[in-house]
């Protein structure tokens, strides 16, 4: 496929900004987060078992969007079936209570590559996540987030 091509087809799968996301109370702090698409996620606190807490959420989306985001270009160097694993694991700061240090750690087999070869794979791959990674662009914006909004269910 043609790069024009490649971006065609995206732009048809991209989700619009407006799309909706939503989550629902299902007990004691634990929620289902929805997508229109019909895409749903368990959220709850640690102790609920086989949940994603919403700071894990934060992480998984931080490593989806840097692996997405360079997915092409190591595709291209490394073929389509290439396997990555990516890792988001920096402490919470318990004191104040957010991530202050967000890394994201690529396992990935580059041994066939020299060293130039390497470096410039992993050059293209973060000037890539740097452009196209919302998740990790937002959070280094730091993002205005207004107070809840609450109003009745119609």
């Amino acid at each position: 496929m043609s790069e024009t091509t490649d971006q065609i087809t995206d732009a048809a799968v991209t989700p619009s900004p407006t799309d909706p996301l939503w989550v629902e109370r299902n007990g004691v702090r634990t929620y289902t987060g929805f997508s229109a698409r019909g895409a749903r996620v368990e959220i709850g606190p640690a102790s609920a078992g086989a949940v994603f807490t919403p700071g894990e959420l934060l992480k998984i989306a931080l490593a989806a969007c840097a692996g997405m985001s360079s997915d092409r270009a190591f595709a291209r160097r490394l073929g389509d079936d290439y396997a990555t694993t990516i890792r988001v694991e920096d402490p919470k700061d318990m004191t104040e209570d957010l991530y202050p240090t967000l890394t994201e750690k690529f396992e990935i087999d580059l041994s066939m590559l020299d060293d130039a070869e390497r470096a410039k794979l992993l050059t293209i791959a973060q000037r890539a996540i740097d452009k196209a990674c919302t998740v990790g662009r937002t959070l280094k914006a730091g993002p205005d987030i207004p107070p809840a909004e609450f109003s009745q269910p119609e």
